[in-house]
């Protein structure tokens, strides 16, 4: 049998790239092959249609096996990963009793947000209880003010347990410039707090104490690229400032805790994490750290290969989440999910399904640990390192990726990440591409199901939605820097449907479908979709014989819109019928489609036309101007 496969393609003869392309162009029949093929990424490069092994030639990493520098396939030799659950901690004893419960289900790791008002050694302890630190991963974040402190009760807490410190792993968030990219506030002072909470927690080794949080970066709309380079240069800014302060480079560098978001652009995604750690390693080794332990991970020259291994926590994104059908986001989590265990990271939150309308229940909580063990435990996705290793387009887009986002660190380089901060470029920048990402929204270039495109036509949201407390503590009041954007993508689409909820009377679309049955239908189902994403309640048909009947259907449905569907040929005498009968009434005549005939029927008095090349949102902000009273 393994003879037989052997010999399985031994009958095909080779296929050169040259042969390839003269099929493609002949198959193409004279249009071109850059401008029907090949795709321009939100990154700024070009994908082509299909790579070859020549594409990959020269790709140093390729001979590489996982855990082995620059660590483009992994940092270690397996693929194993922390499941992590977020628990906001308000009662500590009751958050210990929920932790316990997580870890019979198969969480692995916690991220501890504590309340900056009550911490003390006590509380930790409560917290604690029952949770072996050499056995869970254990992640604790605060308010930046109060960060400090709460590393000095979680040290104190683990050397008192008498354990073996080798084996307890975490970290302490301390993010020093969160204070500009989410408040507007100045970080002032953070070079010395680094300093500060690197030295205290240097009895935990494996505790890193820095975090990187590229996540802010993606949420806020960044594209991949941008929020690879600007977190590269986050943590070079941080790991120099840290060496120019004294501290050893090997520790400085394993003090440091990258945190991205992963969003649904599935290729991308795992290409992100694996150039990231390319690049992370690269700036590293540049600092020569010494190696002072005898260790078979050593280069030639003594320095630590270990210092350059970059530590990944990955969250699924925030910034897609929907409003509407929110069961959708189950869909975007898992393959988000999927992009970030095959791109190798070191531990995972998957953000619950209900995310965007209230606190989360106790279902999607328990959901969202269950999409990860699914991978582990039924796809064992744990089982291979860097699958994606050898895929002739994963490989080019890391490269690509890795290129461009390297451009953008050393463009922020030339005046420092925290320059770039103060002066607004990096937010700018941000800003700019999720406004942009917001724009192809409404003109459906990005899909959001449920939201922009196939909606559910009959939901509603606005009586689910929970108004979510929030504690401010004055940290952004009178910011004088610019800050990141914390709307999502869908925030216009959502606020255009609640306005159709809030609405005393939902506004009626009734298709008058006639003529040509494979158009008709075609153009009802669009019209119907485009509609359905402002809530309005929609009325097919299966067709009328003539324009008098559909109209007179539809003034007995008491439509507020009566959309012709049809096809290009008949509308130039279907639409001039149509019109005449209602021009006078209160319904608006929209006609499905953009027919040759356009123009003649703007002429004579039809406005409204919609079609694929029709800005969704605009147009729906008109009809609600229109329709709602």
């Amino acid at each position: 049998m393994s003879n037989q496969k052997e010999k399985l393609f031994t009958d095909f003869p080779s296929v050169t790239t040259e042969q390839w392309m003269e099929k493609v162009t002949e198959d193409l029949k004279g249009a071109d092959f850059q401008k029907k093929l090949v795709w321009k990424t939100n990154e700024g490069f070009n994908v082509n249609p299909f790579y070859r092994a020549e594409n990959i030639e020269g790709y140093a990493w390729t001979d590489n096996l996982p855990g082995k520098f620059p660590y483009v396939r992994g940092t270690k030799k397996d693929n194993t990963w922390f499941v992590r659950q977020e628990i906001d901690v308000q009662d500590y004893a009751e958050a210990n009793k929920k932790a316990l419960s997580l870890l019979e289900k198969g969480v692995t790791s916690f991220g501890f947000k504590l309340p900056k008002n009550n911490l003390s050694a006590e509380n930790i302890a409560t917290l604690l209880n029952g949770i072996s630190p050499e056995k869970v991963e254990l992640n604790f974040k605060t308010c930046i003010s109060k960060t400090i402190e709460m590393a000095k009760l979680v040290v104190d807490y683990v050397r008192d347990q008498n354990l073996d410190v080798m084996k307890c792993f975490g970290s302490i968030e301390f993010d020093p410039f969160r204070k500009i990219l989410k408040k507007g506030k100045d970080a002032s002072g953070w070079e010395d707090q680094v300093v500060e909470i690197v030295n205290i927690s240097a009895p935990l080794p494996r505790y890193r104490v820095i975090s990187v949080t590229g996540n802010m970066i993606s949420d806020a709309g960044a594209y991949s690229y941008q929020e690879l380079g600007y977190s590269l240069s986050y943590g070079n800014q941080v790991l120099g400032t840290l060496i120019e302060k004294g501290i050893d480079p090997a520790m400085a560098a394993k003090k440091i805790k990258f945190e991205f978001g992963v969003g649904s652009n599935y290729f991308m995604e795992i290409a992100k994490f694996r150039a990231a750690r390319w690049l992370w390693a690269e700036i590293v080794n540049a600092y020569n750290p010494p190696c002072k332990n005898e260790c078979d991970n050593k280069a030639e020259n003594g320095t630590c290969r270990c210092a350059a291994k970059m530590n990944i926590h990955a969250t699924t994104s925030r910034f897609n989440q929907s409003l509407y059908d929110p069961y959708v986001n189950l869909l975007r989590t898992q393959t988000e999910s999927m992009s970030a265990t095959i791109g190798v990271v070191d531990s995972l939150t998957v953000r619950p399904f209900d995310e965007a309308f209230e606190t989360p229940t106790e279902f999607a909580e328990r959901i969202a640990v269950n999409q990860q063990l699914i991978l582990k435990e039924e796809s064992h996705f744990n089982k291979i390192t860097d699958p994606a290793a050898g895929s002739y387009y994963v490989e080019n887009l890391t490269l690509s990726l890795a290129q461009q986002a390297w451009k953008l660190f050393l463009e922020t380089e030339e005046v420092g990440f925290y320059e770039s901060l103060k002066v607004g470029t990096v937010q700018d920048a941000i800003n700019s591409s999720s406004e942009a990402r917001v724009k192809a929204l409404s003109s459906r270039k990005e899909v959001l199901v449920g939201t922009n495109q196939y909606p559910n036509f009959t939901e509603t949201m606005s009586e689910k939605i929970v108004e979510k407390s929030c504690s401010r503590c004055g940290c952004g009041d009178n910011a004088p820097f610019k800050k990141l954007s914390t709307s999502r993508l869908a925030e216009s689409f959502n606020e255009l449907r609640l306005a159709t909820e809030a609405n005393n009377n939902t506004p009626k679309v009734f298709m008058l479908t006639i003529g040509n049955l494979a158009m008709r239908l075609a153009r009802a189902q669009f019209s119907s979709n485009f509609f359905a994403v402002a809530g309005y309640e929609i009325i097919d048909n299966i067709g009328f014989d003539t324009v008098e009947e559909g109209v007179k259907a539809a003034r007995e449905k008491n439509a507020d819109v009566i959309v012709l569907c049809s096809s290009d040929d008949e509308y130039s005498e279907l639409a001039p019928k149509a019109y005449e009968l209602v021009k006078n009434g209160n319904e608006i005549f929209v006609v499905a489609g953009a027919p040759a005939c356009m123009e003649e029927l703007k002429a004579i008095g039809i406005e409204h036309f919609i079609n694929v090349r029709s800005n969704v949102l605009d147009t729906l902000k008109k009809f609600n101007e229109k329709l709602l009273k």
